[in-house]
């Protein structure tokens, strides 16, 4: 379990460094002329992957959940493949990237990276790590409660992101 909360640590201190350069990078575009959509959709979504993490950590120790190597071991490599896609997602987007959905008027939709494979590959990340970062210490319940809402709030998300960027074209 210690190593466990460890890998949660290391996914949170992520997060931190996402929402460090994600405050930078929406300055910004901000600073550009970028126009913020869909903020409603935003404190949910915060508080969702928050709970996802405090949910993992708790379901596996609360609720005494063994590591199931046969389980664990491949999960673990989905958490690491799931970073690799965001930060290649980031990487690709430049400053564009950010989490909230801030568009710049004039600026071209991106298509290099996993953007030309994937219209929302980001999302695919988001899914994958839902999912198999519970599943890690075999936390189900949270990575099933995780799943359900966040495939309603990407909905929103989704839509809320095509349309802004439609004002673009």
């Amino acid at each position: 379990m210690d190593w466990y909360a460890v890998l949660l640590g290391l996914v949170v201190l992520e997060r931190v460094a996402e929402l460090v350069l994600s405050k930078r990078h929406a300055a910004w575009a901000l600073g550009q002329g970028g126009v913020e959509h869909g903020r409603g959709h935003y404190p949910p979504m915060v508080l969702l992957h928050s709970a996802l993490l405090l949910g993992a950590f708790g379901e596996a120790w609360l609720g005494d959940r063994p590591f199931l190597p046969w389980l664990g071991w491949p999960m673990l490599a989905v958490v690491v493949a799931a970073q690799a896609l965001r930060w290649w997602c980031i990487a690709s987007l430049g400053r564009q990237w950010n989490t909230r959905v801030i568009v710049v008027p004039g600026l071209p939709l991106v298509s290099r990276g996993p953007y030309r494979l994937l219209r929302h590959p980001n999302y695919v990340a988001v899914v994958a790590e839902g999912i198999a970062l519970p599943l890690v210490h075999t936390s189900w319940v949270t990575a099933l409660v995780f799943t359900v809402l966040n495939a309603w709030l990407l909905t929103v998300r989704i839509r809320s992101e095509d349309a802004a960027l439609a004002t673009v074209r």
